[in-house]
């Protein structure tokens, strides 16, 4: 009998988007790096995604970014998908590349320049109608250097008044998730550094307005459970962007840093009920592969998060509140650590068996033959990118 007998019903209910870009070329502050094998196109990506979820059974839909993955016809790509075995997700809208977005994009001072990216969020949610996607996602990297650049006040007000024609846009079944994060490329301020910001947009836009909350968008040493938690008892967590860090926003393997953070995490997100689909929260990964090869990346993060959420599934709730009424600390901790500590992965391995995967999909990977097949296949032709 595995340890994992108890949770399986919940563990199924597991399911982690992958991203487009993870799939692509990317590197340091410095230098973009070309790997052999890297997808040309957006199908390619798809490809590549859908090998992962044939692989782990976890990776069900790919998220795109417009214009990174831009098509003339997304219907057919997403026929594409479908017959690939998989869907495609969330669409991450971009301002954050024109020349025109130097001083910001929504949050600009020129109505002008708002109007663009507004215009931006139109076409993104044009994709969403033909994909049948559910969430527009927005990341700004607006922001300013100096005091006294820009009014920060003013920039607020003009965000909202942006955000609000993009709301106004959403089909009944679509919602808006307003990413944030702390620092960078903007230095003095950005206009949405945490998730208190986020929430008070989101708030006064209506229901269909929630918070993305990325791992690697906090200042070292804050709570992220605690957001989580807050987030979910509020009703405003719409999706997680899954990566992890050591300084800022390093966008690398989730749970490489601190597994024992991704765990603690879980457990919050199931205490609020996040893995029931009714909650409507999703779990994406939003990360790069610079050294490693990108497909194993992605295999072994969406494994991580599996892991760490089957451990969460192991916490004893109920032995769990009675030492946290009790005031037994040490108690308390004792449980959380139980569970941190079991190791799950002979049960994950048979768990994947029983529904016809590999036990080991990292090594089912090697032995398949794909990465061979595409570094032959995939000579010549611009690689995609950053920006591509």
């Amino acid at each position: 009998m595995s340890v994992l007998d108890s949770v399986t019903p919940q563990l199924e209910q597991l399911a982690i988007e992958v991203p487009s870009w993870a799939y692509g070329n990317s590197g340091t502050r410095f230098r973009v790096f070309q790997t052999p094998g890297t997808p040309r196109s957006v199908r390619e990506k798809i490809s590549d995604a859908a090998k992962v979820n044939e692989l782990t059974g976890l990776a069900p839909s790919i998220a795109l970014h417009i214009p990174w993955d831009k098509v003339d016809d997304y219907g057919q790509l997403s026929d594409y998908a479908q017959q690939q075995g998989i869907r495609l997700g969330t669409i991450n809208s971009n301002t954050f590349q024109d020349e025109d977005y130097k001083f910001g994009s929504l949050t600009h001072s020129d109505a002008a320049i708002r109007n663009k990216a507004i215009d931006h969020m139109y076409e993104c949610i044009d994709v969403m109608n033909v994909t049948g996607s559910r969430d527009l996602k927005i990341w700004l990297a607006d922001g300013t250097n100096y005091p006294g650049q820009g009014d920060m006040r003013s920039r607020q007000d003009w965000l909202q008044e942006s955000l609000r024609k993009v709301y106004d846009r959403l089909g009944d079944d679509q919602r808006l998730v307003l990413e944030y994060k702390f620092f960078e490329p903007a230095f003095y301020h950005t206009d949405v550094p945490d998730w208190g910001t986020s929430y008070a947009q989101c708030l006064e836009l209506g229901e269909k307005a929630l918070v993305c909350l990325d791992t690697g968008h906090h200042a070292p040493g804050t709570n992220i459970e605690f957001i989580v938690a807050q987030l979910i008892r509020l009703g405003k967590l719409g999706s997680f962007d899954f990566n992890s860090r050591f300084y800022a926003d390093d966008d690398l393997i989730v749970g490489s840093a601190d597994p024992f953070q991704l765990f603690r995490i879980m457990v919050e997100v199931i205490r609020g009920g996040g893995l029931d689909p009714a909650s409507n929260i999703a779990l994406m990964l939003d990360q790069c592969h610079n050294l490693e090869e990108k497909i194993p990346g992605q295999i072994r993060s969406v494994q991580n998060v599996q892991e760490m959420t089957a451990r969460a599934l192991l916490v004893d709730r109920q032995a769990l509140t009675r030492a946290q009424e009790a005031g037994d600390v040490l108690g308390a901790n004792a449980v959380f650590m139980d569970a941190f500590y079991t190791d799950v992965r002979p049960g994950l391995a048979a768990w994947r068996e029983s529904r016809g995967l590999p036990g080991d999909p990292m090594a089912a990977y090697q032995a398949s033959g794909y990465q061979q097949q595409i570094n032959e296949a995939r000579r010549g032709g611009q690689q995609a990118g950053w920006g591509a």
